[in-house]
């Protein structure tokens, strides 16, 4: 019997074990644990930084590029290295100083509406309840669609022959018979509108989630103390929902800069330029006129703005992180 045990015990051990599995082999027993962990993070992330270098910063890198040449694809013979004359037009072309004016109203504008409906949203919805839940569901409805099927949406609901809108509003002597959309003094502000209807959601689902995170523990302790609902909010609430708002304002604020199927169903940049943005100016230049390099420079252009908008984000964060430092 013990001769027995004792055979079979030694053929389980010489019995060769199971492959190791794929972790097993990329990261080696004998690495310390900090750097396999090291080693594990960078094989999940590897394929993420690819596709961020192939789908962003080579094109990025290529946009910069064609922006120092002349490069028309109808006129390739005349193709040329010109250095920052691309630039120096976009400053004499009143089309695109319409765009410049266009898209900062239009950012700003747009934030600063959905940022105060959010916020009103968020506070509204700060309570838990199924009552709260519910709406926050329903609210988020404009976000699940997609900017093309607004624009095609609001489209159809401002046309003054058979939208709703724009029927009632022709009736009322509103708007004249061109639209909202077809005026130039009403085109821009009508988009702003769109925007805050499809993006206010998000906002509010931002700010909601920093209200959210504030311990239930420090308002209590500032109740206690005796302050009223007006001091609670702007001694406690506000100053902890610092990086939050800085964080929603950013992320809408790029986002809106680079606003362009909205308004290319609608208006394509009219009337009179009224709607023309970067964005559409730069589509037009590459893919309507073929002018590559201009439409290069709008690009440096925009992303010159975003990176200032990211830099002053950082900024107001490192000065908020100093400031609430022990």
């Amino acid at each position: 019997m013990t001769a027995t045990s004792s055979d079979a015990m030694a053929n389980d051990a010489a019995a060769p074990q199971g492959r190791p599995g794929i972790l097993a082999r990329l990261l080696p027993p004998h690495e310390p644990l900090e750097a396999r962990r090291r080693l594990f993070l960078l094989t999940i992330t590897l394929p993420v930084v690819l596709y961020v270098f192939v789908c962003s910063v080579i094109p990025t890198l290529q946009g910069l590029f064609f922006s120092l040449y002349r490069y028309n694809l109808l006129k390739p013979h005349r193709n040329a290295f010109v250095g920052f004359d691309n630039f120096a037009r976009l400053w004499s072309d009143s089309s695109t100083h319409a765009a410049i004016v266009n898209t900062l109203v239009f950012t700003g504008s747009a934030v600063a509406l959905e940022f105060v409906i959010g916020f009103a949203l968020a506070l509204l919805l700060w309570r838990d309840s199924l009552f709260n839940r519910i709406s926050l569901a329903l609210m988020l409805v404009p976000v699940a669609v997609t900017p093309l099927a607004t624009g095609l949406i609001f489209r159809g609901l401002l046309t003054p022959d058979y939208g709703p809108i724009g029927y009632w509003a022709r009736t009322l002597g509103i708007s004249a018979e061109r639209g909202f959309l077809g005026t130039p003094e009403t085109a821009l502000a009508t988009i702003v509108a769109m925007d805050v209807w499809q993006w206010t959601p998000l906002m509010a689902l931002i700010l909601l989630a920093g209200l959210k995170a504030i311990p239930a523990s420090v308002l209590e302790a500032a109740e206690m103390d005796g302050a009223t609902t007006l001091q609670r909010f702007f001694t406690v609430v506000l100053p902890l929902m610092v990086p939050t708002i800085l964080l929603a304002l950013i992320l809408r604020m790029i986002d809106a800069t680079m606003v362009f199927d909205t308004i290319y169903v609608t208006t394509n940049g009219g009337p009179n330029d009224a709607t023309n943005v970067l964005m559409i100016a730069a589509v037009k230049q590459g893919l309507e006129f073929f002018n590559v390099g201009k439409a290069g420079a709008i690009s440096a252009l925009m992303l010159a703005m975003v990176a200032v908008m990211a830099n002053l984000f950082f900024l107001a964060i490192n000065r908020y992180d100093r400031k609430v430092a022990p």
